[in-house]
């Protein structure tokens, strides 16, 4: 069975306009996301911002044609863009990419630690997330946009900034074909990136705006009618999720989030599978105990193996990597002492997994872990602007003015949920976000590594560092 790993990540922005559509201005909610689909609640009224400076007047987009039909009869999509190609090979320097691994990696730490008092398993991609906001960061102008670089570790210019995205990707992805011919052997490997935006029709954005998305980006706008036919057009978006994430994640967006004030949405999706280059032996799998963060012990089923894997450990925890096939990716697994869970990863920094991955060393591993399948969601509109982006869930101080030259748009949501599987096999997982946005050496004999309790695990590219998937497993069957 082949190994997957999908995240997405989507931006949704809604353009509230004068007068009676200023009652759809809302702020952060902290309620929990209902399993159900529901639509947006209304809100007060909310005054129009004042303008702290002469905003430009907005470029128009291109005129589009009307859109040709399919055989299947379903319409083109129009698509209005930059005459600008996206740069293949970006100037960017070691150093700048270097920054920009260390900021994601440090994003991915501060993410964990504000969503940390979640119950239960947690599991998600702060690559998406951070990469998806980007391209809404890119229109950010003022208190907004500095408050957004330091909390999502932006440590950029936005002149450099985006180029170096564009770089990571690109590093990311580097030798893909060459992966798709080997995968036709028999080796499961795959690692693709893919950004869109999609706008409403008739919208005036800046054209600065576009070139920075199709430049470093690779997106256009896909025209879509969220006034006159938000149905159409949320099942058009959630179709494109959906293919690429190969099927893993389908419904991102429920009924009721578009309607006629959205403007805009942003979306980024990574897809990600590989096998095990030490796959576990089915037969070797039988079940064990897990013991639970409260003390409780359940069974599970626990995999085995004896092979040479990247090992450290030191006071208070243990920890293994284990690598997917072709060395492009692996799971590097922390294991505290028993007992120790809480205090451990609420202490955990960036630096602490750089310190851990440099004193790794080959190994003999007697390895037993846990085999586990788990989903996760949560509304993340109160811990980012916890974690110090306020401005940007905020009718009145949000600055997006660079998407639109207006200050009319802000951040009102950030819905995220993921799925992960690992098996003897590899491991599979899917993820997506949307943020909705309103207008406004060996020894003798093997260590013993047992995962029977609480453990924090993470997918990194092993090329660039680049941590693409961050979790936890405190119950392997929930």
């Amino acid at each position: 069975m082949r190994a997957k790993i999908v995240s997405v990540f989507v931006i949704i922005a809604m353009l509230l306009t004068t007068g009676g559509c200023a009652a759809m201005r809302t702020s952060p909610t902290a309620t929990p996301v209902p399993t159900r689909e529901e639509g947006p609640t209304s809100t007060p009224t909310v005054p129009e911002p004042t303008p702290t400076e002469t905003i430009p007047e907005p470029t128009p987009t291109q005129t589009m044609p009307e859109p040709t039909p399919t055989e299947e009869g379903e319409a083109m999509l129009q698509l209005a863009r930059s005459d600008v190609e996206r740069t293949t090979s970006p100037e960017v320097t070691e150093e700048e990419m270097e920054q920009r691994v260390d900021g994601n990696n440090a994003f991915a730490l501060d993410f964990y630690r504000a969503v940390r008092e979640t119950e239960g398993n947690l599991f998600y991609s702060p690559y998406s997330i951070s990469s998806a906001l980007a391209m809404a960061y890119a229109g950010a102008r003022g208190e907004t946009e500095g408050q957004m670089a330091e909390t999502l570790r932006y440590n950029l210019s936005q002149e450099r900034l985006h180029p170096a995205f564009n770089a990571l990707s690109l590093a990311l992805t580097e030798g893909e074909e060459e992966e798709a011919e080997k995968e036709k052997e028999g080796d499961a490997f795959t690692l693709q990136i893919a950004n869109a935006v999609w706008g409403q029709e008739g919208y005036p954005f800046l054209q600065e705006y576009l070139d920075v998305l199709a430049k470093n980006y690779g997106a256009g706008i896909h025209i879509l009618d969220f006034v006159q036919a938000s149905e159409e057009a949320r099942q058009t978006i959630n179709t494109w999720v959906s293919e690429q994430t190969n099927g893993k994640i389908k419904d991102l967006i429920p009924q009721g989030v578009i309607d006629e004030l959205t403007r805009l949405i942003l979306t980024n999706a990574i897809y990600f599978r590989a096998s095990w280059e030490h796959p576990f032996d089915e037969e070797q799998t039988q079940d064990g105990p897990f013991h639970l963060p409260d003390g409780e012990e359940i069974s599970v089923p626990m995999m085995r193996q004896t092979a040479r894997f990247g090992y450290t450990e030191d006071e208070g925890y243990q920890a293994v990597e284990l690598p997917y096939v072709g060395d492009r990716a692996s799971m590097v697994i922390l294991a505290p002492e028993a007992g120790q869970f809480g205090a451990f990863e609420e202490s955990l920094q960036a630096q602490d997994i750089e310190s851990i991955m440099a004193d790794m060393e080959t190994k003999e591993v007697a390895l037993t872990m846990p085999k586990f399948s788990f989903d996760a969601r949560f509304q993340l509109a109160q811990q980012l602007a916890e974690m110090g982006m306020p401005a940007a869930f905020s009718p009145e101080e949000a600055d997006f003015s660079g998407i639109d030259g207006s200050r009319e748009l802000f951040i009102q949501e950030v819905l995220h949920k993921a799925f992960v599987s690992v098996d003897e096999t590899g491991t599979e997982a899917a993820a997506a976000t949307a943020v909705v946005v309103g207008i406004t050496s060996a020894p003798t004999e093997p260590i013993e590594l047992t995962l029977d309790q609480p453990f924090i695990f993470l997918i990194r590219d092993m090329e660039t560092d680049t941590i693409l998937f961050m979790g936890r497993v405190v119950d392997p069957t929930s």
